[in-house]
């Protein structure tokens, strides 16, 4: 999760102050990201990724990791998860996808795909919850506030395997179709520390259901 660099513009400073309010614990208001999307508090908020292997449901977690489910919501919602590939897969550890700048499945560019982001970082937040299967959380480099686009899925169970402190988000679980999360794990790799997908599967859609 760490070849994912962070690309600062001015576009930050307004998702961060439209998304700024409560963190772990707390009941916030809903988070309102840049481009105007409203993030329900609580009731179910659902994101369907829709690949050639089948669908994968996540469960979207507001309550406790409001600013990346904000970011999560309003890009898919743009379509900027539409035909970007799961570029890293780890067999026993994670798939990683996100990279709509150098990991769109028309223009994927395979030397520099995991170091791209949608042209903004957002602001850490506290880590809650676990590294559980099918746990979704934001990929990012050691450095602060470095989360953008792209996100992991846990393949097993990683609690003390992935320690908390290294900031990755958990910002959704998913409630149906982890056999097509593991389909895509068991795609052929190019192993090495970026286990580069060798024929990299896109989400063909990612559609967003409100409670």
């Amino acid at each position: 999760m760490t070849r994912h660099r962070p690309v600062a513009l001015a576009l930050v400073a307004v998702l961060l102050a439209a998304c700024a309010g409560g963190g772990a614990g707390t009941s916030p208001g809903a988070a309102t990201p840049a481009g105007g999307t409203t993030v329900p508090a609580s009731g179910p908020l659902t994101a369907t990724i829709e690949t050639p292997q089948g669908s994968i449901v996540i469960a979207l977690k507001p309550e406790t990791a409001p600013i990346a489910t904000a970011n999560f919501v309003t890009l898919a919602e743009s379509g900027y998860y539409d035909g970007v590939v799961f570029h890293r897969l780890v067999p026993g550890f994670v798939i990683q996808g996100g990279d709509g700048q150098y990991g769109k499945a028309d223009a994927y560019d395979a030397q520099r795909v995991g170091g791209g982001g949608p042209g903004y970082t957002i602001k850490d937040e506290p880590v809650v919850g676990d590294y559980v299967r099918g746990a979704v959380a934001m990929a990012r480099t050691p450095e602060p506030d470095s989360q953008g686009s792209q996100f992991f899925i846990c393949l097993d169970d990683l609690t003390g395997r992935l320690d908390k402190a290294g900031g990755y988000v958990i910002f959704g679980q998913v409630v149906s179709g982890m056999e097509v999360v593991d389909a895509i794990a068991a795609m052929p790799n190019g192993g090495g520390q970026a286990n580069q997908a060798l024929d990299p599967v896109p989400m063909t859609k990612v559609t967003i259901t409100r409670p």
